[in-house]
């Protein structure tokens, strides 16, 4: 297997993509060549990509009740959990969570919302408004994850100073039946069509370990590829008691740097995020994860989990030599951080 590792660096680093069935070939080469994999995928970060990481802080505006079926959300309405139900918060309280994960070091804020497909006009003025107050009074850059929004609604956003928009496919287009029925694959598609067709930075990824195949994990890296994805989050299920994936027995830590290698090599110039479900999932080994090719990471709390504090993970990044993005000045946005 190590023929074809080399075979696959040599193509990439020249620029030249990655064909579908080496990558499908890489999802089953033997664990002990797991690392000689993450080490290309770290060389090809190096090249594409730099030294630097994104690092991402989340903010759980609104939780639970969520008319989505999606089989591993807590806060779906369908499901009976211990996640935590609350209304919109106010802009206030928005910006103190921005201000606060600016000071621990996140270069990016993301607010997330459930249910936004019954979202109301006031609701949405709050988040406008706190885009406005984010961008001028911080120097983070602007997220959201809002479900399904409308053209008018990114239109307004975009000019509003949100760089990107979250909304990730979650599982290849095979698979997403068996995880979701309240909306189609092709919808999270058309949605991230359109953001970027109105100047937002389209982040989208998914979740491993939700019992799709070796092949699903593949077809949804192309998909994201396809679909020019800024930013992909790779997130790992944390089973959450009361889903219908509440017992689904976890992928092992070499199994998800795996992936996250495979990944950047299908997605060169992409930021490669790590997300939720890492401390659970990676355990002692997220450190060898960031070198298997990411260069974001999720810091901080989760919507319905908690995280490890950020003052590890920063140190974490600095021991293994990265550089965490320079939000200021704000015109100075990496000019790596490009689509594949």
């Amino acid at each position: 297997m190590l023929p074809l590792i080399l075979r696959v660096r040599e193509a990439v680093l020249n620029e030249e993509p990655i064909a579908y069935e080496d990558a499908l070939s890489l999802a089953d080469i033997p664990s002990v060549h797991i690392p000689y994999l993450a080490a290309v995928a770290n060389e090809v970060r190096e090249k594409f990509a730099g030294n630097l990481i994104e690092s991402c802080a989340l903010s759980n505006i609104k939780s639970g009740n969520c008319s989505e079926d999606c089989k591993f959300c807590a806060q779906s309405g369908h499901y009976k959990t211990d996640s935590p139900v609350y209304p919109q918060i106010t802009i206030d309280e928005i910006m103190e969570q921005a201000k606060a994960a600016e000071a621990m070091g996140a270069t990016e804020f993301c607010m997330v919302s459930s249910g936004w497909g019954a979202v109301n006009e006031k609701e949405f003025q709050v988040v406008l408004e706190a885009v406005k107050r984010i961008s001028k009074e911080t120097k983070l850059f602007v997220d959201c994850s809002l479900g399904f929004m409308t053209p008018e609604q990114a239109v307004e956003l975009k000019e509003a100073g949100l760089y990107r928009n979250n909304h990730n496919l979650e599982a290849s287009r095979d698979y997403f039946e068996k995880i979701c029925t309240t909306h189609t694959f092709q919808d999270r598609v058309n949605h991230v069509e359109m953001v970027r067709h109105y100047g937002i930075h389209p982040c989208s990824g998914g979740i491993l370990g939700m019992g799709e195949t070796p092949k699903d994990r593949i077809d949804l890296a192309f998909e994201l590829k396809r679909l020019e994805a800024h930013c992909v989050p790779i997130n790992i299920l944390n089973p959450r008691r009361g889903t219908p994936l509440g017992n689904v027995e976890p992928l092992s830590p070499l199994e998800i740097i795996r992936y996250i290698a495979i990944y950047r090599l299908i997605l060169p110039r992409s930021t490669i995020k790590i997300a939720g479900g890492r401390e659970v999932n990676l355990r002692d080994l997220q450190a060898m994860a960031m070198q298997a090719g990411a260069n974001g990471l999720i810091i901080g709390n989760y919507l319905t989990t908690m995280g490890r504090h950020p003052a590890k993970d920063i140190q974490m990044l600095k021991d293994l030599g990265f550089e965490v993005v320079d939000a200021s000045p704000r015109t100075s946005r990496r000019a790596h951080a490009v689509t594949s």
